[in-house]
């Protein structure tokens, strides 16, 4: 789950939370709300978490590679 679908969840759980007054039988809409907002604000903890595992490893570090330079002439 990437971070634009962690915001996702925690908006739509917001609004099934904090907007929607609806009772229905068998579903609580509050309790499914705060599921998926907790659902949503963990996969933007770890999308934050695993940021910098995206780039590669060794990118953040500040070594770049090395690039050699072959002076010998073409065969």
């Amino acid at each position: 789950m990437g971070l634009g679908v962690g915001i996702f969840l925690i908006a739509v759980g917001a609004i099934l939370t904090f907007a929607v007054n609806a009772h229905t039988n068998g579903v609580n809409l509050d309790t499914v709300g705060w599921i998926l907002m907790a659902v949503g604000a963990a996969g933007v903890l770890l999308s934050l978490i695993f940021w910098s595992s995206w780039a590669g490893p060794g990118y953040w570090s500040g070594r770049r590679r090395a690039t050699y330079v072959d002076d010998a002439p073409p065969y």
